[in-house]
């Protein structure tokens, strides 16, 4: 017996007609670009506070590579987003081999994903935000 259970949103939006998928993962690219522009921003903001205060701590270091490492995490989850598209597309076209099935599991797996990287990145924020204070 399979213990997890999804949340309402997602067996809904499971069930939802491709179209709806479609606008979840452009919603999903968006948010991405998004968290790119608040990285940006966070170096920006660490890179003023520690030139302002002519230190650079470990934990300062810390946040600049956790950031870089973020930037590159938004790259690949991009790419697997714009694959799934690129799936939908073939779906569409009713490419042979494909199965509307594995679009929704791909999707489903990438929520997931999004939802995990959402909370991580929340954290993050926090990190640096808490950081800068004490600068």
């Amino acid at each position: 017996m399979n213990a997890t259970s999804l949340n309402p949103k997602t067996e809904f939006l499971l069930g939802a007609g491709l179209n709806v998928l479609h606008q979840e993962s452009r919603e999903w690219l968006e948010t991405i670009a998004f968290w790119k522009d608040e990285t940006r921003f966070f170096a920006d903001l660490l890179q003023k506070k520690e030139l302002k205060e002519k230190t650079k701590s470990e934990y300062g270091k810390m946040l600049e590579n956790l950031d870089k490492i973020h930037a590159n995490l938004f790259d690949y989850l991009a790419d697997d987003i714009r694959g799934h598209e690129k799936l939908l597309s073939k779906l569409h076209t009713q490419e042979k081999g494909l199965a509307d099935g594995e679009y929704r599991d791909k999707h489903r797996n990438l929520k997931e994903r999004m939802d995990i990287f959402s909370n991580d990145f929340k954290e993050f924020k926090k990190m640096v935000f808490g950081y800068a204070k004490k600068l």
